[in-house]
């Protein structure tokens, strides 16, 4: 069948699936090189991997924003985050989050038949009014942000409120302490498997962000130095391994041939926390920067029987096309608000022989910042203040290294040839520069650009607030 041409292979996929569970593993502060399917000669990752050989692995594959509730934002509702407002890492004293004006990808499934559940990390508002359960999720069971942000952060500590662990609305431990923290990855898998175990026998979407392998790096007993490769090796082992038993229940439930799953990271390494942090595999950067290292992550698409096993797409994509994807596959009704993603699926099943006309992904950061722009084979930079550790690379993890900040010039890198960003092409390809300049202006025309004056475009539309 998978020699059929695209549409025809779509057809058939709807006939004889038209109700696929979808289950979206989504990693925190996850490097491009960290897994062994892309090229991690240190973690152990043998259920990632076999997603990957049997499924489609995406090598330019982009986060919407390089940093934890944006990422979420795009993910979820298939936009720019400065387009809904919602930027950066949402602390404990915002007064903003997710908007109930906005369509999550888990509202368009509900619509559709499927039981939903958000089990890990949301961190797109912790207030009741922003609660996963109350934007399109069933059941949720997790941390409202990020497990840094407690007491015991190493920066600023005791800035934080105690942190607390919610199953739906009740509060199940008020003051998650390092203890209870260990286990939170093992916790979350046994939840995912008891959502997968009552909700088997009708469509269900699994969305499973989770906290690791965000700093503080903790493991459960079973994986505290299982790999004798270090702590960072000993969590991502504990996420393979999660991955591993969520997949043997599917499986063992019979749905394994109806089931599309994706694995994505939210963003690149965060880099300052030395051996505590993951590896950017030979990109630029890493988090809170939109060079490759911070904005380029992994994502494996999985479907046995449907997806062709071991293919390869280097197409660029980003996390603003899931919901679109899915929404033109399960023929869900599309939102009433402009979004920014697009329908992938051609891609997600062909790889490189895909038809897909290569798009222009613009690259914002810190709120309304326009700072590089990918379209084909080529990244425009623009100048812009980034940080970075100068060539350091810390040994500990605790307090972490100091960034420093530098200027970027505006920059022309072909990423087919140069994935490091360090040749720049911009006197040598002046055409090619222009275009993608023009490819930048349209961005700030539709959604603003603070670095040149232009704070808000005419796209853009506010977060939600606390009342």
């Amino acid at each position: 069948t998978h020699s059929q041409p695209p549409q025809q292979l779509y057809t058939d996929t709807m006939r004889l699936t038209p109700t696929p569970n979808i289950v979206i593993f989504f990693a925190d502060d996850l490097g491009y090189g960290d897994l062994g399917c892309y090229g991690s000669k240190t973690n152990l990752t043998p259920n990632l991997d076999r997603l990957a050989k049997t499924g489609n692995r995406f090598t330019s594959f982009y986060s919407a924003q390089a940093v934890c509730s944006a990422s979420r934002a795009g993910l979820l509702t298939g936009c720019y985050p400065n387009r809904i407002g919602i930027s950066g890492a949402l602390q404990h004293a915002s007064k903003v989050g997710i908007s109930d004006k906005e369509r999550t990808l888990g509202q368009m499934l509900q619509a559709v038949g499927y039981r939903t559940a958000c089990i890990g990390k949301w961190h797109l508002g912790h207030q009741d009014i922003f609660h996963p359960n109350h934007h399109g999720f069933d059941f949720s069971f997790g941390y409202p942000y990020s497990n840094d942000m407690w007491p015991r952060h190493p920066e600023v500590p005791k800035t934080y409120p105690p942190l607390v662990l919610r199953r739906n609305f009740d509060i199940i431990n008020p003051d998650v302490d390092a203890q209870s923290m260990s286990t939170i990855t093992a916790d979350c898998t046994k939840e995912a498997l008891s959502f997968i175990d009552k909700n088997h026998q009708q469509p269900f979407f699994l969305y499973m962000p989770y906290s690791m392998p965000h700093v503080p790096l903790v493991t459960s007993k079973a994986w505290t130095g299982r790999t004798k490769r270090g702590m960072y090796a000993d969590v991502l082992g504990e996420i393979d391994d999660s991955v591993g038993q969520i997949m043997s229940r599917i499986k063992r439930h019979g749905l394994d041939q109806n089931t599309l799953v994706l694995f994505i990271s939210d963003n690149g390494p965060w880099l300052s926390y030395g051996n505590h942090a993951g590896s950017a595999g030979g990109l630029r950067e890493g988090k809170g920067t939109t060079w490759e290292g911070g904005v380029r992550v992994p994502m494996i698409a999985n479907w046995p029987g449907v997806i062709p096993a071991g293919l390869v797409t280097h197409q660029a994509a980003m996390t603003i096309d899931v919901l679109p994807t899915l929404q033109k596959l399960l023929k869900a009704p599309p939102s009433h608000l402009p979004i920014d993603g697009h329908d992938i699926w051609n891609a997600i099943l062909n790889g490189d022989a895909s038809e897909d006309v290569d798009r222009a992904y613009w690259m914002y950061y810190a709120v309304n910042e326009l700072q590089a722009v990918r379209k084909g084979r080529w990244k425009c930079v623009l100048p812009h203040r980034y940080r970075t550790l100068n060539g350091q690379h810390p040994a500990g993890n605790t307090p972490p290294a100091t960034y420093s900040y530098k200027m970027a010039e505006l920059a022309l890198y072909d990423l087919t040839q140069d994935i490091g960003e360090t040749d720049n092409l911009a006197n040598k390809r002046p055409f090619i520069l222009r275009q993608m300049l023009a490819e930048a202006e349209t961005a700030r025309q539709e959604l603003g650009d603070a670095l040149v004056g232009k704070a808000r475009g005419r796209g853009t539309r506010p977060p939600g607030i606390v009342p």
